[in-house]
């Protein structure tokens, strides 16, 4: 009998688990975004109880090389935050880059994000807007850019973003998503795990 009553007290603090909605804002559940794969709805977790855990759990990675990044890596890049990066996934005229090393990249991803590995980000400005020349690139038109990398303790993106300002793409066409993929899945938002 004490076994019947302590999976039924868990059947209920499961089904409490998933009353309350939980959505991205009060008036929005959920938004689709455009992949390589097709469509894909971004959400967050319906679970009340959901816990991140694992690799993203942990809260303190060595410094060197984990060390706590600026609110802003350049001068001129705004910050953004998850609303504003939501924004621009659903802009067509705003790309979005993962700028995490190829592992991370592979381990999930931010649905609608393209992948430029922050070592490469300086050399393929092409992607984002720009035009091969002779020097390099002319950035005269180029996309607005969101990058993102692992967390505030991340320096993928901050490095590739100062690489990019460095070849001539502008500063006020950046914006940097500083929470990355740590407070992306803290927040419970959808993660696409990309197939290669």
């Amino acid at each position: 009998m004490r076994h019947f009553l302590f999976t039924a007290a868990a059947v209920l603090t499961a089904g409490a688990a998933l009353a309350d909605p939980v959505g991205i804002t009060p008036d929005r559940a959920a938004i689709t975004v455009p992949t390589d794969a097709g469509p894909v709805e971004i959400s967050r977790i319906q679970d009340n109880a959901n816990e991140v855990t694992g690799e993203w759990a942990r809260t303190s990675r060595p410094c060197p090389n984990f060390c706590i990044q600026p609110m802003s890596p350049a001068e001129g890049v705004t910050t953004v935050g998850e609303l504003e990066l939501i924004a621009a996934l659903e802009d067509p005229a705003t790309i979005v880059v993962d700028s995490r090393v190829r592992a991370d990249y592979l381990g999930g991803t931010i649905p609608g994000a393209i992948h430029i590995p922050y070592t490469e980000a300086a050399d393929r400005l092409d992607l984002l807007g720009c035009e091969v020349d002779f020097d390099g690139f002319a950035c005269d038109a180029p996309n607005q850019v969101v990058l993102f990398c692992n967390g505030p303790w991340c320096g993928q993106s901050p490095t590739a973003i100062r690489r990019m300002i460095e070849a001539g793409f502008p500063a006020d066409h950046i914006s940097y998503y500083r929470g990355g993929m740590q407070v992306w899945r803290m927040l419970g938002l959808s993660v696409l795990i990309p197939q290669n």
